[in-house]
């Protein structure tokens, strides 16, 4: 499948508002965009899913393996769109080499032409500089050409065209400043999609915008690349029938698992702990996701019929849960005012947030005890995104866990019983 990847110098360019633009412009014109998204994150992705109305899938070159990514991409549509992370270069350092996990991976394995999003603020000429760089930086990686963000005014512009001319870049779009098309943010990113009541609006806002400002038709025409054969590494469910917290408070799982464990036969059975629902009965297991269980605590910690449902499923069958979902599981939750909630008591975990530390990097965590669908000493690869501060973890360590350079990191998780959780979101089994 064909497909472009847009990109950017660092955060901030405006690489998503360029991406759910173009997502929705196409859309718009009856084409069938298959949206991707390079490196871990819950955020974005579900935009993109918006803007498409096609699951987004996350392609992580540091957590997946060649051959799991060429197997993700192998979608059904006319043109793949891939949003980068950070800086298109930007990953972290292993054994030596700089750069693992960037979007640069993912756009030289599957070929596809790389459009830079430049933030031309306070630079004319410059801005080429910058591009003509990211061009020559590393083999492999085609940059197909620019699209010119916050660009002032005429002037502005023609100056901006005239060193990308110079240098030899093709200018796909100039998008003038404007603070109409903007995403709320909070502490781990954007406000999720499902929040945001004129969601519609904003993506025919983004697409108009850049229907108006880009070529369309020479940005469909850059794209480039084919599929790849890959299997991919299928991560196994951890029951046959999973009850499945998911509300705004637990939404953070990628889909590419729920996609594997539903390839192996398993039953998802969402439930909402918001809505003071338990776990299905008949369920296997019960798993807990990540999400914004600190913004919802009070609900969470007067919700009766599911904190008693959840402890009842867990005196006869596995409950996990994965950072939000681990702080639920746990003893005390200590919302950004101070004011502490009582959780579920499964564990003897007690968290805060109200001094904010960012806990933010790939980890891959060697189990030191069973977690369901995967046995004590497996491996797993992984990341943590996190503000919250561990105040008692008193349970035995559920794993040891490593960062990307190999460092022990202090966050284990934990388990008791058949309670088990961590602040680890599992991306794959890769060892």
């Amino acid at each position: 499948m064909k497909g472009l990847l847009i990109a950017a110098p660092a955060s901030g360019a405006g690489k998503t508002t360029v991406t759910l633009g173009l997502a929705r412009a196409w859309a718009r014109q009856g084409i069938a965009v298959q949206p991707f998204k390079s490196g871990p994150d819950y955020i974005d992705p579900a935009f993109l899913a918006a803007a498409t109305g096609r699951i987004c899938f996350n392609l992580d070159s540091w957590a997946m393996g060649p051959e799991e990514i060429a197997a993700l991409t192998q979608q059904k549509a006319e043109l793949a769109l891939a949003e980068g992370s950070m800086g298109l270069f930007d990953g972290v350092a292993v054994k030596g080499k700089t750069g693992s996990g960037a979007s640069a991976d993912i756009a030289a394995l599957m070929g596809w032409p790389v459009v830079l999003v430049l933030d031309a603020r306070g630079q004319a000429q410059s801005a080429a500089a910058v591009a003509s760089g990211f061009a020559r930086f590393r083999p492999g990686v085609n940059i197909a050409g620019v699209v010119l963000n916050r660009v002032a005014s005429p002037r502005h512009e023609a100056l901006l065209r005239a060193g990308m001319a110079e240098a030899g870049l093709r200018v796909f779009g100039a998008l003038p400043r404007q603070d109409g098309v903007t995403v709320p943010e909070r502490h781990l990113g954007l406000v999720q999609a499902a929040e945001l009541p004129r969601l519609e609006a904003l993506l025919e806002e983004a697409a108009e915008l850049i229907a108006r400002h880009c070529d369309l038709e020479g940005l469909r025409d850059a794209a480039a690349g084919c599929g790849l054969p890959g299997a991919a590494r299928r991560v196994t469910p951890p029951g046959q029938r999973i009850a499945l917290a998911k509300d705004e408070a637990f939404s953070f799982i990628y889909p590419h698992l729920l996609a594997s464990w539903r390839d192996a036969g398993a039953e998802i059975l969402p439930f909402s702990p918001l809505a003071d629902d338990p776990p299905a009965p008949d369920a296997d297991i019960c798993w807990l996701p990540g999400g914004y269980p600190e913004l919802h605590a009070g609900r969470i910690a007067a919700a009766d019929r599911f904190l008693a449902g959840l402890r009842a499923f867990a005196q006869t069958r596995p409950v996990h849960g994965e950072c939000g979902g681990y702080m639920v599981l746990g003893e005390t939750l200590v919302d950004a005012s101070g004011t502490a909630h009582q959780m579920a008591g499964m564990l003897g975990l007690a968290t805060s947030f109200e001094k904010r530390k960012m806990h933010l990097g790939y980890r891959r965590a060697k189990l030191q005890a069973p977690l369901p669908g995967h046995g004590a000493g497996t491996i797993l690869a992984g990341h943590e995104f996190h503000y919250a501060t561990i105040l008692n973890q008193p349970d035995p360590p559920l794993a040891e866990v490593r960062d990307a350079q190999g460092a022990i990191m202090p966050e284990t998780g934990s388990w008791r019983g058949r309670v088990s959780g961590s602040f680890f979101h599992l991306i794959s089994a890769k060892a």
